[in-house]
């Protein structure tokens, strides 16, 4: 049997005496206290695995001690084994209704004393065992969670937790919005890998809190290239005009930092389909034809501008700023009608 650490409670110092011998003898350490409250003192200082507790005490007596005991929330499941010479089958009653997990007559008989002791302990540490269990299963479900809410959209995490699964659907009216850096590549070849996670990192991060703070949610980081969406998951009066004022925010915190990037965006509306892939692994993606003609729209140029479709540019509430440059064959669909808007660091709520 481990080592246990008891509190030992009693009016009587010889009582005390013998049961500290008893304890040492079984290989235990005792804290002494001589009432009910210093019981509670000692209690409120440490944690204690089991609580030998006299029941005729002045002041204080077990049966207080007990019920208090019971009823605060640390102490309530520590094991207590109540001592007395009162052998009244009321009294005992009242012990194991108040809690005690076990009685014990004055003069006790030694073996009987460690049999109740191992008794008491097990029990404790079973109970300990499945304490620290249920902790390990919240802190593992707290961290899934977090996973969960860092990978995907609110509202599919909890139709994932609800019914296990995350049905696709076909959303309407989605502005898609593609930007990646011009030149990375190139860059990427003369800086070690920690540079070139860390410059990824720092953009992505100031990438997404720029698109939250415009409405648009943030779907995901390709490489170099950025994905985020308009009137998917949230809904938006407008998202074609918020989709261009987040890309010319990208474009100022894109500048801001070295090598100073330029970046070229695409930018298209229409219906996409969206769901969940992975087994162990949960990815949030869209697909369709309003997907692919964002990201071929993004590839376009040198410079650093926001290509729409025709679509988009129809959305548009004031066009003075973006300007046609006709008819551009992209891979997989062919010649679509494009338009240019010219994105500068710093350029107020363009649109």
């Amino acid at each position: 049997m481990e080592p246990a650490r008891i509190l030992i409670v009693d009016d009587e110092p010889f009582n005390l005496d013998l049961l500290e011998q008893e304890l040492e003898i079984l290989g235990h350490t005792s804290v002494r206290a001589a009432n009910g409250r210093a019981a509670l003192d000692r209690l409120s200082e440490e944690p204690f695995d089991l609580v030998l507790l006299d029941v005729m005490m002045p002041a204080l007596d077990g049966y207080a001690v007990l019920e208090r005991m019971k009823a605060h929330e640390a102490w309530r499941h520590t094991p207590v084994v109540m001592i007395s010479a009162l052998m009244e089958i009321g009294s005992i009653v009242r012990c194991i209704e108040l809690g005690a997990f076990d009685y014990l007559p004055k003069p006790f008989e030694p073996v009987i004393l460690e049999a109740r002791i191992r008794s008491c302990l097990e029990r404790k540490r079973a109970h300990d065992r499945e304490i620290a269990h249920l902790r390990t299963i919240e802190r593992e479900r707290k961290r899934a969670d977090e996973l969960l809410h860092a990978i995907l959209p609110v509202s599919a995490v909890s139709e994932l937790m609800e019914t296990g699964q995350v049905k696709p659907r076909l959303f309407g009216d989605v502005a898609v919005l593609f930007v990646d850096l011009v030149g990375f590549t190139t860059w990427c070849h003369g800086q070690t890998p920690d540079v070139v996670v860390a410059e990824i990192q720092r953009l992505a991060e100031a990438f997404e809190v720029v698109a939250q703070a415009r409405g648009l949610e943030n779907i995901k980081t390709i490489g170099d290239a950025f994905m985020a969406t308009a009137n998917l998951l949230r809904e938006h009066a407008d998202p074609v005009t918020a989709a261009i004022r987040c890309a010319a925010d990208m474009v100022a915190v894109a500048a801001a930092g070295e090598p100073g990037w330029r970046i070229r965006g695409g930018l298209h509306i229409g219906p996409v389909v969206g769901g969940i892939v992975g087994r162990t692994k949960f990815t949030f993606d869209l697909w369709g034809d309003t997907v692919n003609v964002a990201a071929r729209l993004s590839g376009l140029g040198e410079g650093t501008a926001l290509h729409l479709s025709h679509a988009a540019f129809l959305r548009l509430p004031d066009r003075r700023s973006v300007r046609p440059i006709g008819a551009v064959t992209l891979k997989g669909k062919g010649a679509v009608e494009v338009y240019r808007h010219t994105l500068r660091p710093g350029d107020p709520d363009p649109a």
